[in-house]
C-alpha cells in the first residue's frame, strides 16, 4: 500500500493522481483524485473536505485552467470537496445526478420506508451543476470522456472511459471488493455494471482507492465470481431453516474484523435483495433488514 499523500504522481502522459490523506478500513490508503490534461484540465473525484488535500490539488494544477470537476458518485470520501474546488477554479461540477439519482425501484421503495444507507456515508447535499446521463461525451482540451452509468455501489455512480483507460470510482478496485449497501448500493445493478465494463476490454482501470488495475478482465471476472460465491453461500446457509441477516453474516463472514461487521451485514442484505428479485429466496413478511429469509 502506497500512501503518497499530497504528492502528484504521474501515471500516464496527461494523467496525475493525488491521494487524499483519509486512510481507513473503507478507503484503504485514501481517496484517489485524478487530474487529466496538459493545458486545460479535468479533475475526477476531488474527495473529502480536507484543507491539505485541497492545497495539494492546487499545487498539482499549478495555475492551469480547469474546465470540469467530475464526481463518479456522491459518497463522503469522493464528493464534498467538489463545490469548493469548483468555486476556486470557476469550473462546473459534473455528475450523473444527486445522491438519490439512479436508484432501482426496489431501492426507492426501501428508501421511502426510511431505510438509510451505511458504510462510507452519503453526501446528502450533493447537487451537480451539470448532470450527465449514460453515453454523454465530456470533452476538454485534448481529452474526451465517455460517461458509463454503472450503478451498484451507488445509484448515481459513473465510470469514465478515456480511450482504453477507464476510471472506475468505487465500482472496481484492486484491493477489495466494493461495498454494496442498500438502498444506495444494489447488487443486481452491481453485477450488470461489472458485466458491462467487462465487455469494454479496457487496458487499464484507475480506481477510487488503491493502485491501478493492470488486468481489468481478470479483476472483473473475480468480482463477478466472488459475488456469485457469496450468493451460493447464502443459499446453502438457508437450506435447513429461515435466518436473519445477522445470523447469515455471522455464519458467512467468519473472519471479518468487528469494525467491518456492519458493512458485511449490508452486503448480505444486498445479496438477499438480489436473490429475492430472482425468486430464489423470500422474506418472511415485508422486505427489510430485520426480516427472516427463507429459500423459495
Amino acid at each position: 500500500m502506497t500512501n503518497e499523500h499530497g504528492e502528484a504522481i504521474q501515471l500516464h502522459d496527461g494523467l496525475l493522481r493525488v491521494r487524499a490523506p483519509n486512510p481507513s478500513p473503507m478507503t484503504y490508503s485514501g481517496t484517489n483524485s485524478y487530474i487529466v490534461g496538459k493545458e486545460t484540465l479535468a479533475i475526477i473525484d476531488p474527495g473529502p473536505v480536507l484543507t491539505e488535500h485541497r492545497d495539494a490539488l492546487q499545487r498539482a494544477i499549478a495555475g492551469r485552467p480547469v474546465s470540469h470537476v467530475i464526481v463518479t458518485h456522491s459518497h463522503l470520501d469522493h464528493a464534498p470537496l467538489a463545490p469548493q474546488i469548483g468555486a476556486d477554479l470557476n469550473a462546473p461540477v459534473v455528475a450523473f445526478g444527486k445522491s438519490e439519482a439512479g436508484r432501482s425501484s426496489v431501492m426507492k421503495d426501501l428508501a421511502a420506508r426510511g431505510f438509510a444507507g451505511g458504510g462510507e456515508g452519503v453526501d446528502t447535499d450533493f447537487a451537480p451543476d451539470v448532470c450527465v446521463p449514460d453515453g454523454t461525451l465530456i470533452e476538454g482540451d485534448g481529452w474526451q470522456f465517455e460517461v458509463i452509468h454503472t450503478p451498484g455501489h451507488m445509484g448515481n455512480h459513473i465510470c469514465l472511459a478515456w480511450d482504453d483507460i477507464v476510471f472506475t470510482g468505487d465500482l472496481v478496485m484492486g484491493w477489495a471488493s466494493s461495498l454494496v449497501s442498500p438502498p444506495d448500493g444494489d447488487l443486481t445493478d452491481f453485477m450488470a455494471s461489472c458485466e458491462r465494463l467487462l465487455a469494454r476490454n479496457a487496458r487499464v482501470l484507475h480506481a477510487g482507492h488503491g493502485e491501478l488495475i493492470g488486468d481489468p478482465t481478470d479483476r472483473l471476472k473475480w468480482l463477478i465470481s466472488h459475488r456469485q460465491m457469496r450468493s451460493d453461500m447464502i443459499m446453502t446457509a438457508l437450506h435447513s431453516q429461515p435466518k436473519t441477516i445477522d445470523e447469515l453474516t455471522a455464519e458467512i463472514y467468519i473472519d471479518v474484523s468487528p469494525n467491518l461487521r456492519a458493512a458485511a451485514a449490508r452486503n448480505v442484505f444486498a445479496h438477499l435483495i438480489d436473490l429475492t428479485g430472482r425468486h430464489l429466496v423470500r422474506p418472511l413478511g415485508e422486505l427489510h433488514e430485520n426480516a427472516q429469509f427463507t429459500r423459495k
